[in-house]
């Protein structure tokens, strides 16, 4: 009886701690639900998830380097116009100036590590607040890529480039039932990884005398996850495989992760989130981090150009819009707090996951422009609703 008395306890300690991601999980899947109820099955088809998780990457991309400007206690009003004008800017060197893929994307990379620096110098040295710098960015960038882009939309691109955000990963190598397999091989890893990756945290845990889940807990969450990724590995093995584009999210998410949980700059992020003061009493070089945050930012957003121009096949002068706004929802919806020193990868994913869904289930209902962005606006509204009634309690 006491056992089953310390477990529930437990229960209710865990819930109450990710009260937020749960939610939002729930509410996920009550979207994916709806969706596939209304568009009589075809929003869960392999073909339209697949197509969903292309959709997700570029805001998801750009929610990374959100994460950290939002945990830090910061905000980015202009990584959308950014993006658009990235965007243009390696499409003008492609088709214009005849450059190849590689070189063009090392340029636009220098270029939004260039653009981060150029907010660091203004935000972390000379101590403007973030909204102004990036809200006079947001209007620059705007004008930037009617500079570049001459009003008119930059396009073609060689099939270099357009595999990036269009193809599969080894699609032209393996067909049919090897690309099935093949696919399923690598989430067969991955999984494996995970499950090892878990058991080595909880026992390096134990032995540093953390606190750890109690082992039915803790084999719940590993079949959770394991679950998911077992899903994931089925919806992209049934159609053409893991796209590209979904490869570099991947690995931007792995590094982020890394980052936000395993370095001494991760929690210097979530210190000075939390309390800034006493994070510079405490020996925290503010400015040096905050530049990393802004530098940090500005390479996510060429990163998100990159892939979205490649999958658009064209650049655009209304590339970008809104980015920004999607970005900070996700980060919202996903669990981060507005007042900063909360947030995860995990739940940033899950917040874009939620936004893309959305943008894709109300395409697939023919549903007007007008009553998406109300919609989208609803859901933002209801995330910073649920985010002050954890921060009361």
């Amino acid at each position: 009886m006491s056992n089953h008395s310390n477990l529930k306890k437990e229960l209710i300690t865990v819930v109450r701690n990710n009260m937020r991601q749960y939610t939002m999980i729930v509410a996920l899947l009550f979207i994916w639900g709806l969706f596939w109820a209304v568009t009589g099955g075809v929003f869960l088809s392999s073909r339209n998830l697949s197509n969903l998780f292309m959709q997700m990457v570029t805001i998801a991309i750009l929610t990374h380097g959100m994460l950290l400007v939002m945990v830090a206690g910061n905000i980015d009003l202009s990584v959308g116009s950014v993006c658009g004008t990235l965007g243009a800017l390696v499409a003008w060197l492609m088709v214009t100036k005849g450059l190849g893929p590689v070189p063009a994307i090392l340029i636009t990379l220098l270029a939004g590590l260039a653009v981060g620096l150029w907010h660091g110098f203004w935000i972390a040295l000379r101590g403007v607040v973030s909204w102004v710098v990036t809200l006079s960015s947001m209007l620059a960038f705007k004008g930037l890529t009617l500079l570049i882009t001459k009003g008119q939309t930059i396009g073609e691109f060689k099939p270099g480039f357009k595999s990036i955000g269009q193809e599969y990963f080894l699609n032209s190598v393996f067909e049919g039932k090897a690309l099935s397999q093949f696919t399923a091989a690598l989430f067969g890893i991955a999984l494996v990884a995970f499950i090892i990756s878990e058991i080595r945290t909880r026992m390096k845990r134990i032995r540093n005398g953390f606190s750890v889940l109690s082992m039915p807990f803790a084999i719940a969450k590993i079949a959770i996850i394991s679950a998911g990724i077992i899903v994931m590995g089925w919806i992209m093995s049934s159609y053409r495989g893991i796209p590209n584009s979904v490869i570099i999210l991947i690995i931007v998410a792995s590094v982020y992760i890394i980052i936000t949980t395993r370095t001494r700059f991760g929690r210097h992020v979530y210190a000075i989130g939390g309390n800034m003061e006493a994070a510079r009493l405490s020996g925290i070089n503010i400015r040096k981090t905050i530049m990393g945050i802004c530098i940090s930012i500005g390479l996510m957003s060429s990163i998100a150009a990159i892939v979205f121009t490649s999958r658009l096949n064209a650049a655009t002068t209304a590339a970008g819009s809104l980015f920004e706004l999607d970005a900070i929802a996700a980060c919202i919806i996903g669990g981060t707090a507005t007042t900063g020193g909360i947030g995860t990868i995990f739940g940033a994913l899950i917040g874009a996951l939620v936004m893309a869904s959305l943008d894709n289930g109300m395409a697939l209902m023919d549903l007007p422009v007008m009553y998406q962005y109300t919609v989208k606006g609803l859901v933002l509204l209801f995330a910073v609703w649920i985010d002050m009634i954890n921060r009361k309690k």
